[in-house]
């Protein structure tokens, strides 16, 4: 028995779907109009530094148009194709984000230990050049805040990815400002040592990124923390005597639950889906990650081996059948209830009352219990007297057959 959680798109959903557009396609616009300035600028002042500021933000456009489609496949509804929606994309899309500063932040290296080398190429630009890196400066760094924010506020590393993609075109412009201002007093190997550390920071950025996207793809299950707080959620569950097999998997900042719960074996079938569901339920509203849950309800703990256990229903009522073909009772079964307790099976026989005396049941009860005393994997068996259930099994079909009792 096993419930699982909703898979359709709430309304919550679809709000972080639209956040997660709008903040992008903030951004991609911001990024083209950056680009235009600080390339025309560069060429105007003879900023090699600048120009080069204004490819990053040009290319910043296609990280931009990553997350879109991201975003977009992302929100999408399960389906059979994909039975746990499409989120890994979003995961997919962090990896390309975080390659993308790895290769940002290797080319700032690479250009600046070129220039330590050959003093010759550091430059001092014209005053044309500081105001458009201010501008750059000021308007990444604002929108890198706004992106973090909105990534922060809908759990998306992908957002929180491309908001540090955003502060390495703040930091790259603050490059053009040192080189700027150490060419005027005559430190033009500032701007290059500057550029090496401040590529190396968002390089390291760009690892984390690639790295916990990297586990999220190969299933790496939650942290012991949250696996403690979702162990005491289910543990204040009414009906539930423990839980085993708690596992997890991450998915687009969001975790997937798969638990066991052990309960009593006396219960019926639905009163056990009634406790997986309320586990289902709290484990959704009461931890702000979970997304997706699959609650297994056990009557016993898994330490048995298949060859130990009883048979499946069906060949427990042919053996017992064949055991009672004497006793005339069999006929008027109306009900068979098999509870499976470890190796063995309890029998619980409803009888028609309208059939049978109920200063006889004890009787009867040990003539069915004498008779089936051969099949060693049957714990005990009990008759009670059912009076409002008509159907008997046909012991043939060993199925409830719709004839009336009295017919």
């Amino acid at each position: 028995m096993h419930t699982t959680s909703a898979e359709k798109p709430t309304i919550a959903d679809r709000n972080t779907s639209h956040l997660k557009t709008r903040i992008t396609l903030v951004g991609a616009v911001v990024n083209l109009l950056l680009a235009g300035i600080k390339i025309v600028v560069g060429v105007i002042g003879h900023s090699q530094a600048l120009v080069a500021d204004g490819i990053h933000s040009l290319s910043d456009l296609l990280s931009d148009a990553v997350v879109l489609f991201a975003s977009h496949s992302g929100s999408k509804a399960a389906d059979a194709e994909h039975p746990y929606g499409h989120a890994r994309f979003e995961t997919v899309a962090t990896v390309v984000i975080g390659v993308m500063l790895l290769i940002v932040a290797g080319s700032f290296i690479y250009d600046a230990v070129l220039r330590l080398l050959d003093p010759a190429q550091l430059q001092v630009p014209s005053w044309v050049v500081l105001p458009a890196a201010i501008i750059s400066v000021l308007a990444n760094e604002a929108l890198y805040h706004y992106t973090a924010r909105v990534g922060r506020r809908v759990g998306s590393r992908l957002i929180e990815a491309n908001a540090w993609h955003h502060r390495s075109d703040a930091l790259s412009s603050l490059i053009v400002i040192g080189a700027f201002s150490g060419g005027l007093v005559g430190l033009t190997w500032l701007d290059a040592v500057a550029a090496i550390i401040v590529a190396t920071m968002f390089g390291v950025m760009g690892w984390q990124f690639v790295w916990q996207s990297t586990r999220e793809l190969v299933d790496t299950g939650a942290d012991p923390q949250t696996l403690e707080e979702l162990a005491k959620v289910i543990d204040t569950v009414d009906g539930v005597r423990s839980h085993h097999d708690l596992r997890t998997r991450l998915m687009a900042g969001k975790v997937l639950i798969d638990v066991h719960l052990l309960v009593d074996p006396w219960i019926s079938v639905s009163e056990g889906h009634r406790i997986g569901e309320e586990a289902r339920r709290r484990l959704i509203e009461q931890t702000s990650q979970a997304s997706e849950v699959l609650v297994h309800v056990d009557t016993q703990k898994p330490s048995d081996t298949a060859a130990s256990l009883p048979p499946l229903r069906h060949q427990i009522l042919a053996d017992l059948m064949d055991a009672w073909v004497d006793l005339p009772e069999a006929d008027y079964l109306s009900r068979v209830t098999l509870h499976y307790l470890g190796s063995r099976a309890q029998v619980v026989l409803e009888l028609p009352a309208k059939h049978v005396d109920s200063c006889q049941l004890d009787e009867i009860e040990d003539r069915f219990q004498r008779a089936a005393v051969q099949l060693t994997y049957i714990e005990s068996i009990r008759c009670l007297l059912a009076t409002s259930r008509e159907s008997r099994y046909d012991k043939t079909t060993l199925q409830p057959s719709a004839q009336a009792a009295g017919s």
